[in-house]
């Protein structure tokens, strides 16, 4: 099941929320900046790196001060490792901005399709639910259009 939300992602109650990274786990978006502001310092700790991870990577890790208990730090369009990771993870219910818009240099309607098509169905376990979050009740009428369309 795919819902999409018009909310602040760092508010969201879920089993992880999806955080869009550089291979540093910077933020690379004003959303992503919010979320790191409102998980607070331990959250800055628990984000630190060794050495830079590979595009498409897909990593967790705690969230701080964050409602949901664990981030997926996805680094540029890797959503088949945020998906495989919710998995090994058994994380259920995951809270999303469209990965990919903006700073991924997609578009709001290939974002949400991107989003759509590799969502894997309820059926096959975990993750069984994404709440996609977004802005704008605007952008929620078109993504919801978009994910009625392909699911």
């Amino acid at each position: 099941m795919i819902q999409v939300i018009v909310d602040d992602l760092a508010l969201i109650q879920a089993d992880a929320v999806i955080r869009p990274t550089d291979e540093t786990l910077n933020p690379i978006s004003e959303a992503t900046s919010r979320l790191d502001h409102r998980a607070g310092p331990r959250f800055a700790e628990q984000r630190r790196l060794s050495s830079p991870l590979k595009a498409g990577a897909a990593v967790v890790t705690g969230s701080g001060d964050l409602p949901a208990p664990f981030v997926l730090h996805v680094v540029i369009r890797a959503l088949q490792s945020a998906w495989e990771r919710a998995a090994d993870w058994e994380l259920g219910v995951i809270a999303t901005p469209l990965v990919g818009a903006g700073a991924g240099q997609l578009s709001l309607e290939e974002a949400a399709t991107l989003m759509a098509e590799t969502f894997p169905p309820g059926d096959q376990g975990c993750p069984f639910e994404l709440h996609i979050v977004v802005d704008r009740d605007s952008d929620r009428e078109l993504v919801e259009a978009i994910v009625r369309r392909i699911t």
